[in-house]
């Protein structure tokens, strides 16, 4: 799961996105290496990336893409993982949004490593399943 040998911890986190969740892996979520299962993770981003959709969307959406999916480190039991997201785009029917998640380790709180960043895409659905225009107002700025 992870493609770099050695991880950066630092304190910043990310400016311009917002905190939609924060959650604590556990040891029924770890894979056979003994590391947090990539498809936990994935779930996790999928639940993050919806928040600030749902704020818009006002009712039914569905996840339609994962655009992106970049696991860069490990997620070990017991970090504390913040899940930032932004949109990044509007359509008619769909709202992307951008997700960097960050590790606290247990070891070296106050520190943090991108664990993972993904992009995803939500697309508001009638009460059919069928696509539906998003209403315009609350839109972020720039994107109405």
């Amino acid at each position: 799961m992870s493609t770099e040998s050695s991880p950066r911890p630092h304190t910043d986190l990310p400016e311009g996105r917002e905190l939609v969740l924060k959650v604590i892996p556990m040891p029924a979520d770890t894979n056979g290496n003994g590391d947090i299962f990539g498809g936990w993770v994935m779930a996790q981003v999928d639940l993050a990336g919806a928040v600030l959709p749902a704020r818009y969307v006002k009712g039914r959406m569905a996840t339609v893409a994962v655009n992106q999916f970049i696991f860069k480190q490990p997620v070990r039991v017991g970090d504390i993982l913040s899940f930032y997201s932004h949109v990044t785009r509007v359509g008619n029917t769909s709202i992307t949004v951008q997700v960097e998640v960050f590790a606290e380790r247990f070891s070296a709180q106050g520190q943090y490593v991108k664990v993972t960043e993904a992009s995803l895409t939500y697309v508001a659905i009638d009460h059919e399943g069928r696509p539906r225009p998003i209403p315009r107002e609350g839109l972020p700025a720039g994107m109405a």
